[in-house]
């Protein structure tokens, strides 16, 4: 029991936004890979779950959601060490990609300082999910056929 509590303790929580219409979903891709991914990021400790989400939106995109749009959709089980508290932007127009901008960067191998993200895409859900990594492809697909998903259900599996 106490070794199940460690393991717990130790397991840090990724915060993201999923910013979609129902139709169509945001992707950033990240600097030199081929990997896309929603906007997220690890909580500082004592940040509350969706402020951390809003705040890594804002950060990985330029995009503020206004106060209270954030809707949860609960912490999922996400990578080993790492859980997924994930949140639902839902707006009426997509924004564009073009007009995004990554303003949190890393040091590259190279000594280089880069974005997170260096290209957006807005994209039926359809196309977005074979971009993704596999565990955030099936944290996506719970909450999408999950009770808190606020659209029609799926017409397919991986729709």
């Amino acid at each position: 029991m106490a070794k199940a509590r460690e393991r717990a303790a130790k397991r840090r929580t990724s915060c993201g936004v999923v910013v979609t219409d129902g139709a169509l979903v945001l992707l950033g891709r990240f600097a030199r890979r081929e990997l896309w991914d929603i906007p997220k990021g690890v909580a500082e400790p004592g940040e509350a779950f969706a402020d951390a989400a809003a705040r890594e939106l804002e950060e990985e995109t330029g995009l503020q959601a206004p106060p209270g749009a954030l809707r949860d959709l609960g912490v999922h089980r996400y990578l080993r060490g790492k859980d997924l508290a994930l949140f639902l932007w839902r707006v009426d127009a997509m924004p564009a990609a073009e007009g995004l901008r990554c303003t949190s960067v890393f040091r590259a191998a190279d000594g280089s300082w880069l974005p997170e993200f260096d290209r957006f895409a807005v994209l039926p859900w359809a196309e977005a999910l074979p971009r993704v990594g596999r565990n955030l492809q099936r944290v996506l697909g719970e909450v999408r056929t999950g009770p808190g998903w606020p659209f029609p259900p799926l017409a397919g599996p991986r729709a």
